[in-house]
């Protein structure tokens, strides 16, 4: 409940801010439109008198105020500055009364202008904060779901309904994100348990080995050395899975130092290493070894190498074959490795990459681990190349991996 109401209290001032925004763009917007009717009505009002020989009642004053001056018996020149006094007195009570009324109006205007203008910023302040919280809902969403999502609740998804926007594209990035982190874990799930169940092998038939030979009450010399050849067997393919799981984890953290290095000469030397496997099956081995220089880690860059000879002589048929080639292709080092078998459905070849995954029908040495393949697309991807694999039609597999050239 603390968590929540926190959540809340973070909440509370962009909505506050979001509608502090739109009543103050309302505010400017109506005391702009406010000065601009105020100069238009005031420029409007005219203080200019009437004239006094125009209207009804202006004439009858004008006539009255000549009829007082004449009363008096004034001579023509008294008389004409009576007119006159009359005429300009009576301009001035126009003029005063009209300035009376202009102010009076603008007055009210104002006031009323005023009143209509702050009750329009409270209903405008009020509408913003509805607003302002219908346009965060998606965002408290998009917050809620991420505080739900954990590593054994990744199910979560926003799935926002409404117009393709800028928020909608937000939540379903979200929804993206946990999707490939959803798999991401599983993918993790799965490898630590294939992981513990193929160390758990070689420590069973040890255990097994060791178990049948103490429970024989005449042991001889040659069962304990049966029993510690069948040990010394295990214990080299646990170790051997525990070196390509170390390989694994450390092309998946990224590369170490990067010199120039040439893939040509890396399979020359694995295939001379892999010569004891190329005759005991045996496969017949051609080569078209291009210089290929590249850039990456040398130890990596390696591994990658002998994987791709290994598999392809391990997971063959007596009397088949292996081809190997390498070169530079579009400013980019490559390796291709096929090799004779049995025939792979295209949709298993993607599987083959994965770590532990063996196809039940590929002829090979049980001594395979499954991570053979695993390592060369880690180490590919960790040097920002690429690997693909594509099914022969005739049987077997042919796999090209490319890594960044080098160039002197």
């Amino acid at each position: 409940m603390r968590r929540r109401v926190a959540g809340a209290g973070r909440r509370r001032p962009v909505r506050l801010r979001l509608t502090l925004v739109y009543s103050g763009l309302f505010l400017a917007a109506g005391a702009v439109l406010l000065a601009v009717t105020y100069g238009l009505v005031a420029q409007s009002l005219s203080t200019t008198p009437v004239s006094a020989d125009t209207g009804p009642k202006a004439s009858q004053y004008v006539s009255q105020a000549l009829q007082l001056c004449k009363e008096r018996s004034l001579d023509p020149i008294a008389l004409s500055k009576c007119e006159q006094t009359a005429e300009g007195s009576l301009n001035g009570v126009s003029k005063a009364s009209l300035e009376d009324q202009r102010s009076r109006t603008l007055a009210h205007l104002l006031d009323y202008s005023l009143a209509a203008l702050a009750a329009l910023v409270f209903a405008s302040t009020w509408l913003g904060w509805i607003v302002a919280g219908r346009v965060l809902r998606p965002v408290h969403a998009i917050t809620a779901a991420a505080r739900r999502a954990s590593e054994e609740n990744l199910g979560e998804r926003i799935a926002l309904a409404g117009p393709d926007d800028e928020l909608k594209e937000l939540a379903d990035t979200f929804d993206a994100m946990l999707a490939r982190l959803d798999a991401a874990f599983a993918s993790q799930r799965r490898f630590v348990a294939d992981a513990s169940h193929e160390l758990r092998t070689p420590l069973t038939v040890m255990r097994t080995a060791i178990d049948v030979t103490l429970a024989k009450p005449g042991r001889t010399p040659a069962q304990l050395e049966a029993m510690a050849v069948e040990v010394r067997h295990a214990a080299d393919r646990a170790e051997a899975l525990i070196e390509a799981l170390l390989t694994l984890a450390r092309s998946d953290r990224g590369t170490g130092p990067r010199e120039p290095l040439d893939v040509a000469a890396l399979a020359e030397d694995a295939l001379d290493a892999a010569a004891p496997a190329i005759r005991a099956h045996p496969v017949t081995v051609q080569t078209a070894l291009e210089p290929a220089p590249a850039v990456g880690d040398p130890v990596l860059v390696e591994r990658l190498v002998t994987n791709l000879i290994d598999n392809a002589v391990r997971h063959n048929v007596p009397g088949g074959w292996v081809q190997v080639a390498t070169g530079t292709r579009a400013g980019m080092a490559f390796i291709d490795v096929a090799n004779g078998g049995p025939l792979i459905p295209p949709e298993l070849v993607p599987s083959l990459f994965e770590p532990f995954r063996r196809l039940s029908d590929r002829a090979g040495s049980p001594d395979g681990m499954g991570l053979g393949l695993s390592i060369v697309r880690s180490v590919a991807l960790a040097h920002r190349g690429h690997a693909n694999a594509r099914p022969r039609p005739a049987g077997g597999l042919e796999i090209t991996v490319s890594l960044p050239g080098y160039a002197e």
